[in-house]
């Protein structure tokens, strides 16, 4: 039995990660990370620690869905107490990818900013179409709830990723997230990401490839946060016994 500790409880992903593990075959929940104290009621056998240390060392891996400042720490302690871990945090900055990359040379970590099925195949569908269909212009729109604190969502970033990729650019280097004002005509490898907030919306992705007289457009709609927390669980349950190294979301769908 995999025992689980999940980082970010009182988030809406960790909430359903604690209920998704109690029907979930040969992993089980072990130990819960908190800052203050858990919001909620939880089994009196699971260890609810504020101290990271005890936190790790009463889990064989760690599912990690909490914020980027918190994330870090979660890397820092990993790399005095190593744990395989998946990470869905999105929005971390140059400093903590390097320092995940740096933890993953000592564990295995498993990173995706979409821990869906669908969104996977949706990046390998991207590639292919960034790649096939050169000089159509590429416009990424996504959609999340009012309370999303991070924008582009990671996902959407990744899809550009993708995109650019699939046409040898930098993304860096192309990728527009705004337009306002008399900006002049569009540059032909320009990659926009735009994002959209509202509502209780858990999460859609649009990838659209426009050319004169026709587009094609890629759509993504995730209708429940389970989506994440299930995918999540089975990448915890591929990760446990692999060996140090950064690993996908693809690598876990073989796909």
């Amino acid at each position: 039995m995999v025992k689980v500790g999940v980082f970010g409880a009182n988030g809406r992903v960790g909430k359903l990660l604690i209920d998704d593990l109690k029907s979930s075959k040969n992993i089980s929940l072990s130990s819960v990370y908190v800052r203050n104290s858990l919001d909620f009621s939880i089994d009196p056998s699971v260890l609810v620690s504020t101290d990271m240390k005890s936190f790790l060392h009463a889990c064989d891996i760690v599912i990690d869905f909490s914020l980027p400042e918190a994330c870090e720490a979660l890397l820092e302690a990993a790399l005095q107490t190593p744990k395989p871990l998946v990470i869905g945090t999105t929005g971390l900055n140059a400093h903590q990818l390097n320092l995940l990359k740096q933890a993953s040379e000592h564990m295995p970590i498993l990173y995706a900013t979409n821990m869906s099925l669908g969104v996977a195949l949706l990046n390998k569908l991207v590639h292919q179409a960034s790649a096939a269909l050169n000089g159509f212009d590429i416009e990424i729109v996504e959609m999340h709830h009012k309370h999303k604190k991070d924008a582009p969502s990671g996902t959407a970033l990744t899809l550009a990723e993708s995109a650019a990729h699939g046409r040898g650019l930098d993304l860096n280097k192309v990728r527009v997230s705004g337009r306002d004002g008399n900006i002049g005509e569009r540059n032909s490898d320009e990659i926009a990401v735009m994002a959209l907030r509202g509502g209780d919306i858990v999460g859609r992705h649009t990838v659209g490839f426009y050319n004169d007289g026709e587009f094609i457009e890629l759509n993504h709609t995730a209708t429940s946060r389970n989506t994440f927390s299930k995918g999540a669980i089975r990448a915890a349950s591929w990760l446990a016994k692999k060996e140090a190294g950064l690993y996908s979301i693809s690598d876990c769908l073989e796909i």
